[in-house]
């Protein structure tokens, strides 16, 4: 036996100097960030690999002598090294490669949490990059709302026209029924749902990530439109960031930020903190606000632990206070009389703390864990009804990554809960409840060949009040050439009963009586997306065409009866079902973005009015922006919302909106001047939107701006 060892050992040690191993680790050159994905090809030697999740790459047996290598990577420039094999034995060579100088979609998808590029992510993925971002915070430093109403199949809808509240409808649905996320944990429901999208300002957001239709498997129920998730950004390592922002609006809107970042060796943190003040504006002087007075301050502290190469440890902390004020401008005013005391008043206060431990195990598995816990205290108080209420909501999960050249697994467990409990004197018939979803998941993505990913998910939930639910879900990928790409997907959803929704005066949380006898909504929808990007010449054109669907069954409505309101199932459905084209054209220095989103929401249960309210059929957008120089570049935006229902059948007309910026980035500093609705359209300006009497009066429902022409100067200083 022995002699047998000897003579393979033997045998291994002749063979052995004529085949050589050689390691890559690939970055890019801009962030430093390691690159997976990245293709590695020998040419004539049959030889090729592809980095990891890490960016890292093996190739084994290589023979002896001397080899062009190939380094490709979509939105980054090819590299080719010559190299002389044999090299040093498991030697490592470090590779970095240079962005594309023109704009590309080099953006790796985080929501998916394999950390995929999009152009290798099966589910249709929307990203507003940076770029993007860092524009909007100069246009709209209080809230993202604007940023997120600009893209195709997302309409922004105010719901209120006291506190100014918008929701966000996606794919023609109402704003209960999208689930947002920070850095893939949700953020907001229930009693703490209200405000969610006017709570967030843009400035530490690094990236937003758009999935439209039932998106649960990996997130889990509330999905049923689509989610949103917010990626905050996050330190590097050598690099200080320091930037202030100061933003004044002829809205009289005031808004003080700033950002701070550092890493250094094994710790970093990111800081973000501010203040909006809104002074209440009657734009039609009609004696009631258009626009209700808000005093907003926040803090994001996020500190981040770096023990070791594999280990990453972040504790956060997100604060802030906010106060809405709307109503009669003389009560506003601080002068109230027998006649003049209308008001609606919200003050809400949130504290949430977050915490994540990442671990690379290897340089193909990752396993993470994630807790937060949020205490949210909203006070209401009119002229008529005043409500205390506190929801506490934590979420807590584990999940673990496995990428492979081939295959993608992630497979995960959480448990999530929120407590609401209303506070005393009290005379709501709203039921205090406690919560606790448990679940596990598992999605594996599957490159069945370069063309081809199939990507198959399964969750499952335990609610302890309405039961379980399974959520199956697949998505696939299709490249026949390099120029098109084809993504279809579907899957299952849920939602479970709330009785604050966005459309609710709070003059009549006392008027709602207690859920009984209700089942969650469930959902099935698709979406199917065609792709194709060329270049001809020095122009760039992209073109994508898509199909939605969502059928909702048994959807909850809401019923008045003898002045009280009551939640039910209906028997019959809702349904979605539309499409979206877009456009994108660039030349040089110049771009242009066409787009157009067809939405048919049929409520099947109401056969007098079947047409969802405040669902626009039609909506254009379109963007010409043209970069001057480094220093002056400009852009102009319309969109034409097309016809919408409302409650009482009546149909709204068609109106455009225009907008136009222009930023000059001279050093240090960053100017935007921007003007929004330049034709001035208002929904005041067709109809009058109070119904008397003027001590307690009710309003129509917005279907248009009231706000009117807006223009705003920010200058951003980065120190």
């Amino acid at each position: 036996m022995k002699t047998t060892i000897l003579l393979l050992a033997l045998f291994c040690s002749i063979h052995a100097p004529g085949q050589h191993n050689l390691r890559f680790a690939v970055l890019d050159e801009a962030s430093g960030e390691p690159l997976p994905d990245v293709s590695i090809v020998v040419k004539g030697s049959g030889r090729g690999s592809v980095t990891d999740v890490d960016g890292k790459a093996v190739l084994k047996n290589m023979p002896a002598g001397k080899y062009p290598v190939h380094f490709t990577l979509t939105g980054f420039n090819e590299k080719i090294l010559e190299l002389n094999f044999p090299l040093t034995p498991d030697s490592i060579i470090t590779v970095q490669l240079s962005p594309e100088d023109k704009e590309i979609e080099n953006i790796t998808i985080l929501s998916s949490r394999t950390d995929s590029r999009i152009e290798n992510t099966p589910s249709r993925v929307e990203v507003i990059g940076l770029e993007e971002v860092e524009e909007e915070s100069g246009v709209k430093p209080a809230n993202i709302s604007w940023l997120l109403g600009d893209v195709a199949g997302i309409q922004a809808q105010q719901t209120s026209s006291v506190t100014g509240n918008t929701e966000l409808r996606i794919q023609g649905l109402r704003g209960e029924y999208t689930q947002m996320l920070r850095d893939g944990v949700p953020l907001f429901g229930g009693y703490a749902g209200g405000f969610s999208v006017l709570e967030m300002p843009p400035q530490d957001i690094r990236q937003i990530e758009i999935i439209k239709g039932s998106t649960s498997t990996l997130y889990g129920g509330g999905a049923i439109a689509g989610m949103i998730n917010i990626i905050t950004k996050k330190p590097v390592l050598g690099k200080k960031e320091r930037s202030l922002l100061i933003n004044q609006s002829t809205l009289k809107e005031s808004d003080l930020n700033i950002y701070l970042s550092e890493r250094r060796g094994n710790i970093g943190y990111t800081f973000f903190g501010g203040g909006t003040f809104q002074k209440q504006v009657d734009v039609n002087d009609d004696g009631f606000s258009d626009v209700g007075r808000l005093e907003g301050a926040f803090i994001h502290p996020t500190f981040y632990f770096y023990p070791n190469e594999k280990n990453t440890i972040s504790l956060g902390l997100n604060s802030s206070l906010q106060e809405r004020q709307g109503g009669d401008m003389i009560v506003l005013a601080g002068f109230p009389n027998n006649v003049h005391r209308f008001y609606i008043r919200s003050q809400a206060y949130r504290n949430t703390g977050n915490f994540v431990w990442e671990s690379k195990l290897n340089s193909s598995s990752k396993f993470t864990v994630k807790a937060t816990t949020s205490a949210y205290r909203r006070n209401i108080s009119t002229n008529v009804f005043g409500m205390k209420a506190k929801q506490l909501s934590w979420f807590s999960e584990a999940s673990y990554v496995k990428k492979l050249s081939r295959h993608d697994i992630v497979a995960g467990i959480n448990v999530n809960g929120d407590q609401f409990r209303k506070g005393l004197p009290d005379s709501t018939q709203i039921s205090d409840y406690s919560h606790v979803t448990a679940g596990a998941f598992i999605q594996h993505g599957w490159k069945l060949h370069p063309k081809f990913i199939i990507e198959t998910g399964l969750r499952g939930d335990y609610h302890n009040e309405y039961g379980t639910f399974i959520l199956p879900r697949i998505s696939l990928l299709f490249k026949p050439t390099a120029s098109i790409n084809s993504r279809l997907g579907g899957g299952l959803g849920y939602k479970i009963p709330s009785a604050f929704e966005s459309e609710i005066d709070e003059r009549d949380y006392k008027k709602i009586q207690a859920l009984k006898n209700l089942k969650a909504e469930r959902s099935y929808g698709a979406n199917w997306d065609v792709n194709f990007s060329k270049e001809f010449g020095e122009v760039e054109f992209v073109i994508n065409q898509s199909l939605f669907l969502t059928h909702i069954s048994k959807p909850i409505i809401l019923n008045a009866n003898a002045g009280m309101f009551t939640y039910s199932n209906t028997t019959e459905p809702l349904v979605t079902k539309g499409m979206e084209t877009w456009i994108k054209i660039g030349y040089a220095e110049l771009e242009v973005y066409l787009g157009y989103t067809l939405t048919e929401a049929i409520k099947q249960h109401d056969p007098i009015q079947p047409y969802l309210e405040l669902s626009a059929r039609d909506k254009f957008a379109g963007m010409i922006m043209y970069e001057f120089s480094e220093k002056v570049r400009t852009c102009i935006e319309a969109t034409y919302t097309g016809r919408q229902y409302l409650d009482d059948g009546r149909i709204t007309p068609s109106f455009p909106i225009l907008a136009g910026m222009v930023q000059y980035n001279p050093g240090r500093f960053s100017f935007v001047l921007n003007c929004e609705n330049w034709f001035d359209y208002r929904q005041t300006k067709k109809e009058s939107i109070v119904i008397p009497p003027v001590i307690n009066p009710g309003f129509k429902q917005v279907w248009a701006p009231l706000n009117g022409r807006i223009v705003n100067l920010s200058v951003k200083l980065r120190l």
